[in-house]
């Protein structure tokens, strides 16, 4: 009996530095992705997110299901610093999360050191080009 490509969702399962971005993706373990990822306690993850105004508890809804882990939240909004609206920041607030949005650039950096300070960090960045 032959068998088919299975296809799966995007999933590294570790916690892993951030080798390189841009090109529209990223590198890390070895390996690259296309696209946005989630960097989270349960290991790195694709993410469908590709505009800073698709950001909302609905695609960070794994981040939440994750929260008791978490105590900063990086949010990499691609180029531009584009700000989280006022209800998420305070409902992860109200989870203990501290949430800093920026640059994909400056959140890549900045996970990359608490990371390496073994922080309870998680990342959500917007891939650029």
């Amino acid at each position: 009996m032959r068998e088919g490509i299975n296809i799966r969702a995007a999933h590294f399962p570790g916690r892993a530095p951030i080798d390189a971005y841009g090109d529209g993706g990223f590198r890390f373990a070895e390996m690259s992705h296309r696209g946005s990822i989630m960097c989270l306690p349960s290991g790195v993850h694709g993410w469908s997110v590709t505009e800073p105004s698709q950001i909302n508890e609905e695609t960070l809804s794994r981040v939440i299901g994750e929260a008791a882990e978490i105590n900063i939240l990086l949010v990499g909004t691609g180029i531009d610093l584009v700000p989280l609206p006022r209800p998420l920041r305070e409902q992860f607030r109200a989870l203990g999360i501290s949430v800093d949005s920026m640059s994909t650039g400056a959140a890549v950096r900045t996970y990359n050191v608490l990371l390496a300070e073994d922080r309870a960090v998680a990342a959500v960045l917007l891939a650029v080009e």
